[in-house]
């Protein structure tokens, strides 16, 4: 297992603000802009959980572009050029984990990677078909409150007093191994939360320098962004 650096630096989809996310070339790049992990979303061909897996993020940019088949990533991602780099593989939807598990298998990555979604019966189907993937609960789910404009600061404090409670709980329950929250969410509290518990946190996505540089003194494990030169402002 790789060592683990004082903040990890995560690529979004690969690097999607250089090349378009969840491509090899975008992979190619995060290892270039020297992030310690790459995370990429997973989809099944069809809505039902059915099909190839495929390495996008929802079914219009799949409709326009195509995608690669996660078995195609993942053989990419093994070559030993990215032997350093740890693994965020996105679960956008539920029915198919048993799927993403075999392939992590396959190409021999299941130990530097690990599982994350909002989709909670995801998360328990993987515990249990995997019990040694790390998992991380994704917070909010996709379209959550924390992308809504009219978010007043009393309903976000309502928002984080009930994560910290529900993450706890979950973390206690050994359900979760990590926090993955919209950055947005994360302040000190938070933060204590989760790592007095021994988990991990990583705070989505992060596309300016100060913000990377607050959560960092923070304490989150990791920052994840689509640009991944950003981290050299930390220098």
């Amino acid at each position: 297992m790789p060592a683990v650096p004082a903040l990890i630096r995560v690529g979004h989809k690969g690097a999607d603000a250089i090349v378009r996310g969840n491509t090899a070339a975008s992979f190619d790049a995060a290892l270039a802009a020297g992030v310690d992990m790459i995370e990429f979303d997973v989809l099944a061909e069809r809505p039902d959980g059915s099909g190839e897996l495929l390495v996008a993020h929802d079914y219009g940019i799949v409709r326009r572009y195509g995608a690669p088949t996660l078995a195609a990533a993942l053989a990419h991602l093994a070559s030993p050029r990215f032997a350093a780099v740890r693994l965020q593989v996105d679960l956008k939807r539920s029915g198919y984990e048993r799927g993403v598990i075999g392939a992590l298998d396959a190409a021999g990555l299941a130990e530097r990677s690990f599982v994350s979604t909002g989709e909670l019966g995801a998360l328990a189907r993987v515990r249990a078909l995997a019990p040694e993937l790390r998992l991380g609960w994704t917070v909010p789910d996709v379209g959550g409150v924390c992308s809504r404009p009219l978010l007043s600061q009393t309903a976000g404090r309502v928002f984080r007093r009930a994560l910290i409670r529900r993450a706890a709980e979950r973390l206690a329950a050994r359900e979760i191994d990590a926090l993955v929250p919209q950055w947005p969410l994360v302040d000190g509290a938070l933060v204590e939360a989760v790592r007095g518990a021994g988990a991990e946190l990583y705070a989505w996505t992060v596309d300016d320098a100060a913000q990377i540089a607050r959560l960092a003194a923070l304490g989150v494990t990791g920052v994840i962004t689509n640009d991944p030169r950003l981290f050299a402002t930390l220098s």
